[in-house]
């Protein structure tokens, strides 16, 4: 498993991030979704304090203590910032009071990084950096970063924020390109040269933020998976039959797409099944030439001008 530094800051972390937005102690067996990640060399586990309403994140703490693996041995990071279904709150008072709720729930003295989740339109910097600097000299934050923001949205936060923001979570994957898009069709006037992002893409290589893709295996809003739907059958051949030649499974190969990328990003994965774990880490020593990468790319509906 391919690893390295996440943003300016010291926290070697898994190119593979295993996301827990959809952990329970139900259907699944948390221990060994954890152990499995960790085996199979996935060191960084993303939460947010929404998922689950806060169920996750315990769910998770529960698991990990009964489990072989030890806390200081991974890397912890959580979201905060949405009030569900009421609001975006970037206030000193509820950054400040989701911190501690977190810590409480995943049952740690401290979190490696915090991101801010989706941007808040009421946003006051100073507000942000306030909370920051208090999390930080308390040493319940380690470091931080951003969710879904523009390079304009940052930029304005770094006006107060004096720590770096190290990562960004952008959706990101074979069916949703468009920080792609964009940089291929310069000087086009065709769907794909419309930058809905701001350069995103080339903002956060220039400032050393690494992007963390979430959602890398779905289509649309939420529509659903593309790997092995039949509403995609162009793309699903050329991931098979690249699959077939690495001896990885296609979902392993959408994954190794993105991890190709110069740019060093991060994949969020959201499967609670071992299995799928193992087969997703499998490709994730994968290097796709680059007319494999282009193929993948032009078979998902893309054109190259």
């Amino acid at each position: 498993m391919k690893k390295f530094n996440i943003g300016k800051s010291d926290l070697n972390a898994s190119q593979i991030v295993l996301g827990c937005m959809r952990i329970n102690d139900e259907e699944k067996n948390p221990v060994e979704v954890i152990e499995t990640a960790v085996e199979c060399g996935i060191n960084f586990f993303d939460h947010a304090d929404i998922y689950g309403r806060g169920s996750c994140e315990e769910i998770f703490a529960t698991a990990l203590a009964q489990s072989s693996v030890k806390r200081e041995d991974i890397l912890l990071q959580t979201k905060c910032g949405i009030v569900p279904g009421v609001a975006f709150d970037f206030s000193k008072e509820h950054i400040i009071s989701a911190v501690e709720g977190s810590l409480k729930r995943l049952n740690t003295d401290y979190v490696d990084a915090l991101l801010l989740h989706r941007p808040d339109a009421l946003v006051e910097p100073d507000e942000v950096a306030a909370a920051f600097d208090e999390l930080e000299k308390s040493g319940k934050v380690r470091y931080f970063g951003v969710s879904n923001q523009n390079p304009m949205q940052i930029e304005l936060l770094k006006k107060s924020v004096q720590q770096p923001l190290i990562a960004n979570q952008l959706q990101f994957g074979v069916m949703h390109t468009g920080m792609i898009d964009a940089g291929i069709h310069v000087n086009m006037k065709d769907n794909g040269s419309f930058d809905h992002d701001g350069q995103i893409l080339e903002y956060s290589r220039l400032h050393d933020m690494t992007i963390q893709a979430w959602s890398p295996y779905q289509y649309g809003f939420f529509e659903g998976i593309f790997i092995g739907n039949e509403k995609f059958p162009e793309l699903n051949k050329k991931l098979e039959e690249i699959a077939e030649k690495y001896n990885v499974t296609p979902t392993g190969i959408a994954t190794a797409w993105i991890n190709r990328h110069p740019a060093n990003l991060q994949t969020i994965i959201g499967t609670m099944t071992p299995s799928r774990i193992k087969e997703i880490c499998q490709a994730s020593d994968v290097v796709l030439t680059r007319e494999e990468w282009y193929d993948i790319y032009m078979s998902a509906g893309n054109i190259l001008p």
